[in-house]
């Protein structure tokens, strides 16, 4: 039982890792066509350059941990979910090709094509994450032998378009705040009022979003219910997003998005207690439900893989702050930026 758990949190750090990182690559996508010239767009991409790719290895990392160690629902998931992971990886396809031909030819017709290709290739991959996880709180429907036994439109409900719109508020707000680390000069400057009206634009998704899991998603809120220690999550989460446009306004700006990769993983954290020890509802029927408990592999399995992932893990976050260093610095065009 304790490996199941270890391993719910482990798959639980790579996807906030993950959200944390490519999130505001999302971002920057989506604000992209906010630039108003041709130089602006090029330090926008370049501010994710050297780092886009790299920070989509957590998703694979958390998709290879989820096979795994919970097989049954990698199995639902990826069957059920197929026509929206397809749409995910073209968006995410998408998103790669524009960055890496926007700038090979000269042409404005060939730069404004990527460019937009770029924006809806963010936005698209943002919004089927959100909706992807508000189906997760939601539920779906699944058989006895845990099938989903509903259809891709099914899978559009109001309730997980809505998580979807409000993962785009976040990522906006995420990336908006990145480029204010990444960017100096007059674009330095209308980044910064990006940033304010991105965290308008997610304080007004998060609260709706919070108001309708609480109307019509009881069993994402019981568990705060019966145990109220645990409100101590929502309140540090909303600390957190409160003390965003406090830095800002400071001119703190990486004080302000330490604070939003904060909210990142707190919302996570919250959505997980919600959900825990389940990971896939079944709405039809709750018994029918995937838990930790009865999707997971065998001890064995998730034992070796514990040794792996204790060896993998340090490999991958020290990668990842290397580059990052090295990185670090204000984005700066050359003959080799994109």
């Amino acid at each position: 039982m304790i490996l199941q758990i270890i391993w719910f949190v482990l798959i639980g750090i790579l996807f906030a890792g993950f959200a944390i990182l490519d999130g505001f690559d999302f971002g920057v996508g989506m604000l992209h066509l906010f630039a108003r010239s041709d130089n602006d767009r090029r330090v926008l991409l370049n501010s994710i350059g050297p780092v886009w790719d790299g920070n989509e290895v957590w998703l694979v990392t958390g998709g290879g941990a989820l096979f795994a160690a919970f097989k049954d629902v990698y199995a639902t998931l990826f069957s059920g979910f197929y026509l929206v992971l397809m749409l995910l990886l073209l968006a995410l396809i998408f998103r790669a090709v524009s960055i890496e031909f926007r700038s090979k030819e000269p042409m404005k017709w060939w730069r404004t094509l990527w460019d937009i290709n770029f924006f809806i290739g963010s936005l698209l991959a943002a919004l089927l994450l959100g909706a992807f996880v508000g189906n997760l709180g939601h539920g779906i429907t699944l058989d006895a032998n845990g099938d989903y036994t509903g259809l891709f439109w099914d899978l559009l409900n109001p309730y997980a378009l809505m998580v979807g719109i409000t993962t785009v508020a976040l990522f906006m707000m995420h990336g908006a705040i990145y480029l204010v680390m990444k960017t100096d000069g007059e674009l330095h400057d209308r980044v910064r009022g990006w940033v304010n009206n991105a965290i308008i634009f997610f304080i007004i998704c998060a609260v709706t979003t919070t108001m309708v899991t609480e109307l019509y998603e009881p069993h994402l809120t019981q568990p705060f219910k019966n145990h109220p220690v645990l409100f101590i999550f929502p309140m540090l989460m909303m600390l957190a997003i409160a003390n965003i446009p406090r830095e800002i306004h400071h001119k703190r700006d990486f004080q302000a998005f330490l604070s939003s990769c904060a909210a990142i993983v707190l919302l996570l954290i919250v959505l997980s207690i919600g959900m825990f020890p389940t990971i896939v509802y079944a709405t039809n029927n709750p018994a029918y439900s995937l838990t930790v408990y009865n999707s997971s592999s065998s001890q064995y399995t998730l034992r070796v893989m514990l040794v792996i992932a204790c060896i993998g893990m340090p490999l991958v976050l020290g990668y990842t702050t290397y580059i990052y260093y090295i990185f670090r610095h204000k984005v700066r065009l050359d003959s080799h930026s994109y």
